[in-house]
């Protein structure tokens, strides 16, 4: 049989490997990328079914496997907050609603006083990053909190919240 073949019918009998091109090997019969390949004892280790991480004989169960394992360490990671900033509780600088063009009327405000964007994140003692997010429009996006919001409203004095 040809090298790479995906199997000739009525040839059961090959001495030589479909994937290496050993001659005179006893060959073995394996599943390579949905192949079914006669392989020597060399090549036999790239056999699809015995690649599972799970132990099941094929690989179908792989991705539930995975699916498992990650929410096994996302549970982990909830347990455990060490990790965690002391004292952070993000559930208290929640985003509050937002006015339609709050992003027009940040950039409008913070440049009718005057302030280039790192200038105003100094006065505000708040990151730069959250500040553009804001004047870009895409707060949620970036997972600013409602205090850059409320010391940007009190500072340039301009009504950015949904009453």
């Amino acid at each position: 049989m040809a090298k790479y073949s995906t199997g000739d019918a009525g040839s059961d009998s090959s001495d030589s490997c479909e994937l290496c091109g050993a001659g005179g090997v006893e060959t073995q019969s394996v599943n390579v990328a949905g192949a079914q390949l006669e392989v020597c004892s060399d090549c036999a280790q790239h056999d699809d079914r015995s690649k599972t991480t799970d132990g099941s004989a094929d690989g179908r169960n792989r991705k539930k496997q995975a699916a498992k394992n990650t929410a096994r360490m996302h549970d982990a990671a909830k347990a455990d907050s060490s990790h965690w900033e002391e004292g952070a509780d993000y559930d208290d600088d929640q985003l509050p609603y937002l006015k339609r063009d709050y992003d027009e009327r940040l950039t409008e405000a913070r440049q009718d006083a005057g302030y280039q964007l790192e200038e105003l994140a100094g006065e505000l003692g708040v990151d730069e990053s959250d500040l553009l997010a804001l004047e870009q429009g895409r707060a949620t996006q970036a997972g600013v909190g409602g205090s850059v919001v409320r010391a940007a409203e009190e500072f340039l004095d301009v009504d950015l919240v949904e009453e």
